[in-house]
């Protein structure tokens, strides 16, 4: 018996920690399906369920308990958007906010705007993110959110040494922006940044 993911609830990042912790390389990302998945060598030893923060793994000891995991599994009826929203540096999971780089000048308007730039290669755990939600609901006024993967020139354009990126506009000028990753205890010091940049402006 290998071990179980409840793929219902698994962001399937490939920094996941279950991937870390493995004694034998069971688990890994399987770069063509885009998700964590579980080898045969798995040895169920539990150090991926101990580690999964949101319960996604499931070990078991015998038979009987892999088939009521199995059934656990099927009769769980959350999904990935009942446990997140979409975060900062994090896996994208609403298309609502994706855009292509070409309608970044048509989305901004005279509202506060919010374009995160991220690298596909650096994504990190959505459990470890900042929500945008708890971004947004800390700053004053309507405001928007996009994000898409850069290309290089406009990461030239707008001198961005490190991805993630934040783009911060206002009546469609960039008045400023923050780059590189914070985690969720790093929260209070991004919004402080952001509200810095809108503040100076």
């Amino acid at each position: 018996m290998k071990a179980l993911i409840n793929y219902k609830i698994c962001d399937n990042a490939p920094e996941c920690s279950g991937i870390a912790v493995c004694p034998v390389k069971a688990m890994h990302y399987d770069e063509q399906q885009k998700q964590v998945v579980v080898a045969d060598s798995c040895t169920n030893c539990g150090l991926c369920e101990k580690e999964c923060p949101v319960g996604a793994i499931l070990c078991s000891q015998n038979a009987t308990e892999y088939t009521a995991n199995q059934e656990l599994i099927a009769n769980d009826k959350r999904t990935i958007k009942d446990l997140f929203v979409d975060r900062y540096g994090a896996v994208p999971l609403s298309e609502f906010f994706m855009i292509n780089e070409a309608d970044l000048e048509q989305r901004l308007t005279t509202d506060l705007t919010l374009i995160e730039l991220y690298d596909n290669d650096t994504l990190s755990c959505l459990l470890k993110s900042i929500p945008i939600k708890e971004i947004t609901d800390q700053l004053i006024g309507d405001i928007k959110y996009y994000n898409f993967e850069p290309s290089p020139a406009l990461q030239k354009q707008y001198e961005i040494k490190e991805l993630p990126a934040l783009l911060i506009y206002k009546n469609k000028k960039l008045l400023g922006k923050v780059e590189g990753y914070f985690t969720i205890e790093q929260q209070a010091d991004f919004i402080a940044q952001i509200k810095a940049i809108i503040d100076n402006n």
